[in-house]
């Protein structure tokens, strides 16, 4: 029999990301506390924006743009968030998407399968995701319960599995 394999990733769905933002958008534009304070947020090319003329309230649309995004299931762990910083008359928040699995994040992964994990899973680095391969399909399972049990300062998905 052929060995079982699943792939650790960490994407982000581009597309729910630009739902979350456009959602934020609109209730930032109807709610009552934000009128006449200058507040938005929007795409500046691969980064996030949030602009309001203090800093609760840039820090307010944040909030409301993380309650978005957990609403739409992305983890906000792939979220790269900067401090409120003064531009003029206004306060910014400059945001990015973190993607893919660096080396060293991989290796940690790895290295808590290799320690932790059931016997005979194996785990390989390829480009920016992790590969785990085992005879049992029951012990790849269980190195699934064993990773979301863990902490980890990125977000993690489990795709391609077979």
């Amino acid at each position: 029999m052929a060995d079982s394999s699943f792939d650790i990733v960490s994407k982000v769905e581009r597309q729910e990301v630009d739902n979350a933002l456009n959602q934020a958008a609109k209730e930032i534009s109807q709610r009552y506390d934000f009128k006449g304070v200058d507040a938005s947020i929007a795409w500046s090319g691969e980064k996030i924006e949030m602009r309001a003329n203090s800093e609760e309230r840039v820090k307010a649309v944040l909030d409301i743009f993380q309650t978005k995004l957990v609403k739409r299931g992305i983890s906000l762990k792939a979220l790269d968030t900067g401090e409120p910083a003064a531009s003029g008359k206004e306060y910014r928040i400059h945001s990015s998407l973190q993607e893919g699995l660096s080396q060293d994040n991989a290796k940690k992964v790895a290295k808590v399968i290799r320690d932790e994990g059931p016997k005979g899973v194996k785990a390989q680095v390829q480009g920016d995701e992790l590969r785990v391969t085992s005879k049992s399909r029951d012990n790849l399972q269980d190195v699934i319960n064993l990773l979301k049990g863990k902490d980890f300062d990125f977000a993690l998905q489990f795709v391609n599995y077979r």
